[in-house]
């Protein structure tokens, strides 16, 4: 199913259904060169413009007391990373350099003393020239920044900048904030229609047209091209919030929430936005659409390949003995179930011979039956018969830490018998994982798998998979496999 310019659809069959929203809802579409604009020059974001800016503003503090040093680098380089550590590169729907201005200036005064700390034998003299080009670098970013601003609010006010938004929730809040990002383009968002299951505004007071049920905010986001979702009050219970909120992640949605009590609220920190006068919490982004995500692959990938190599002997005397014991047929095949449900097979060396392909992928538990020779029962208990799905991480199947993958047969089961259990599969299984390391593997709770997944990915940090990295060698070599 596609989308037309007109917002008509068309099925499989070419027949036409009615358009899901009415364009004349919003103002017309900017001419070509408008577009053009908004395509090339803006479809970035404000981010690299913010920092070309305070680069530009770097420059010129280092000019203006003579020209580049070791300790003006430092300088430069340390203010840059203290504005991003603050969350002045972000992009916001109220820009504005005066809201800034502490910020600013908190963390350009840090830098000029890290960049003193660090050359602690400079004479007071050089200590001033840090402070005059720290001084000249500030008052120069308040300028460049203010122009950067200036062009982007004049991009969004002609609507070259519109970031499609969906209202989650028809009542009145929801119908005051879908009229305030109608009537003031400068918030850089654009209102497709709303999503409610049980509307209570009329259709003649909606300012944008209604686009589905509650349970079809997947379907509308991916028709509508949606980035943006309000939720404004929406009638839901707090679990079926929790669905909402991670299906915006899974599809890449920033997600903005209407605070209860909003009249009471203050604004503070930078996951408050202001909509004509109406608090917005920004929710934060799941770890998986951060850059360090990206970070996270690259390691599996280097860390998998090098353990292959230098495991390649193990490896070898492993295969050797399985194909003793065993006969032919030394690598198991499996069935399971990766990131978004899609299916892979999953490499172990072979423990036992299973009866049929039936027994494979639907017996639960096989740590006790006495088909399994003592080669078999050793590379269970010391788990180096998962030494080959280093391949699939290499491939890109799984990670090397994650929640473990299970087969179709139980993912079918658990996915009706389990709340959250399908939630698991946002992101790609692994070799060991946050519930394998607090002893849940083998016929332990699958409720208390599903949390400890689940909780895993909300909180899923570099460091804590190096810490499952360690505490799994620990728990190999301290107890028994499953």
């Amino acid at each position: 199913m596609t989308v037309e310019a007109t917002g008509a659809h068309v099925n499989a069959e070419g027949g036409h259904r009615p358009p899901l929203f009415a364009i004349d809802a919003t103002p017309p579409r900017p001419g070509f060169l408008r577009r053009l604009l908004g395509a090339t020059v803006l479809r970035f974001g404000v981010s690299p413009y913010l920092l070309l800016a305070d680069v530009v503003a770097q420059v010129t503090g280092i000019a203006a007391v003579g020209g580049l040093t070791g300790r003006l680098l430092v300088l430069a380089l340390t203010t840059l990373a203290l504005y991003a550590t603050a969350g002045l590169y972000r992009s916001r729907l109220n820009l504005s350099v005066l809201d800034q201005v502490p910020e600013l200036c908190v963390r350009s005064l840090a830098a000029v003393a890290v960049a003193s700390l660090i050359d602690v034998a400079v004479t007071s003299g050089r200590h001033l020239t840090l402070a005059v080009a720290g001084g000249v670098a500030l008052a120069t970013t308040m300028v460049t920044r203010t122009v950067v601003v200036a062009g982007v609010r004049s991009a969004r006010r002609h609507r070259l900048v519109e970031h499609p938004t969906l209202v989650l929730g028809a009542g009145q809040v929801g119908r005051q904030i879908a009229s305030a990002i109608v009537e003031h383009p400068e918030y850089g968002l654009k209102v497709l229609g709303f999503v409610d299951s049980d509307p209570l505004v009329p259709d003649e007071e909606r300012p944008a047209p209604m686009l589905g049920r509650t349970d079809e905010l997947a379907r509308v986001i991916v028709e509508t091209g949606a980035r943006h979702v309000v939720i404004a009050f929406a009638a839901l219970p707090s679990s079926a919030m929790v669905d909402v909120v991670r299906t915006c992640d899974r599809l890449e949605c920033e997600l903005f929430i209407v605070p209860r009590l909003f009249e009471l609220h203050h604004r503070s920190g930078n996951d408050v936005e202001v909509v004509w006068g109406m608090p917005l919490l920004r929710l934060r982004r799941a770890p998986f659409r951060r850059v360090s995500w990206r970070v996270k692959r690259v390691i599996d990938v280097v860390v998998a390949a090098a353990t292959l190599v230098l495991s390649s002997p193990l490896l070898l005397a492993i295969a050797f003995a399985v194909r003793r014991e065993g006969g032919p047929g030394v690598i198991f095949r499996q069935e399971r179930v990766g990131v978004d449900g899609r299916s892979f097979t999953l490499l172990k060396f072979r423990s036992m011979r299973p009866a049929d392909s039936t027994e494979s992928a639907t017996r639960w538990n096989i740590a006790d039956d006495d088909r399994i020779g003592p080669i078999g029962a050793f590379l269970r208990r010391s788990s180096l018969d998962e030494l080959p799905q280093l391949w699939n991480v290499v491939r890109g199947d799984m990670s090397l830490v994650g929640p473990r993958p299970e087969r179709p047969h139980f993912v079918d089961q658990f996915a009706v018998t389990l709340p959250r259990y399908l939630a698991r599969h946002r992101v790609p299984c692994g070799m060991t994982g946050w519930s394998q390391v607090h002893g849940l593997r083998g016929d332990t709770s699958l409720v208390d798998r599903a949390r400890f997944d689940n909780y895993y990915i909300e909180n899923w940090s570099l460091w804590l998979d190096l810490k499952i990295v360690l505490r799994t060698f620990g728990v190999v070599l301290g107890r028994e496999g499953r």
